[in-house]
């Protein structure tokens, strides 16, 4: 019993600990893509209505930082999929039908939570007038704890956790 519960330990902080590093470059990319890539695209593309609607727009809503969140992510989801797979849960196996079942529970846990998280920034952001950092980090927190207890019981199962 104190095993398990030493063991859910370890699991929650490494998994903490690679969601702070995930939040961390998930602001990363999110300033890149307003500091950078917004820039270029709306002096490149901006005067293409679609392209304008969809990433360049700021009013009513702040289109950039909403396809920024998106894209931000999606990235650290695909890397932080690896690290809980192999360092947090550490599952061994790498057979392509148990990986794939994984990996498709992992991501559709992914879109719920990403969905929880981008409607938590976007509410802060846009109702609340709350500024990106702040917005950002709540809302990724949330998230990440959501998602762990997700991944912990549906994702990476008891037969993984017997490994350990």
């Amino acid at each position: 019993m104190k095993k398990d519960v030493d063991n859910i330990k370890r699991q929650m902080i490494l998994y903490l600990f690679f969601a702070f590093l995930m939040i961390i470059l998930n602001y990363i990319i999110q300033k890149m893509n307003i500091l950078f890539i917004y820039p270029w695209v709306l002096d490149n593309w901006g005067d293409n209505d679609f392209i304008y609607a969809f990433y360049c727009s700021t009013d009513p809503y702040n289109m950039p930082e909403l396809i920024g969140s998106i894209i931000a992510v999606g990235i650290t989801y695909i890397i932080k999929y690896f690290l809980d797979k192999f360092l947090v849960f550490k599952k061994k196996e790498i057979q392509l039908k148990e990986t794939s079942i994984e990996f498709l529970k992992y991501f559709a846990f992914a879109i719920l939570t990403t969905i929880e998280n981008i409607g938590i920034q976007f509410l802060f952001t846009n109702a609340f007038h709350t500024p990106l950092e702040i917005s950002l980090v709540v809302a990724l927190s949330i998230g990440y704890i959501t998602k762990f207890f997700l991944d912990r019981r549906y994702v990476f199962t008891k037969n993984s956790l017997s490994e350990t």
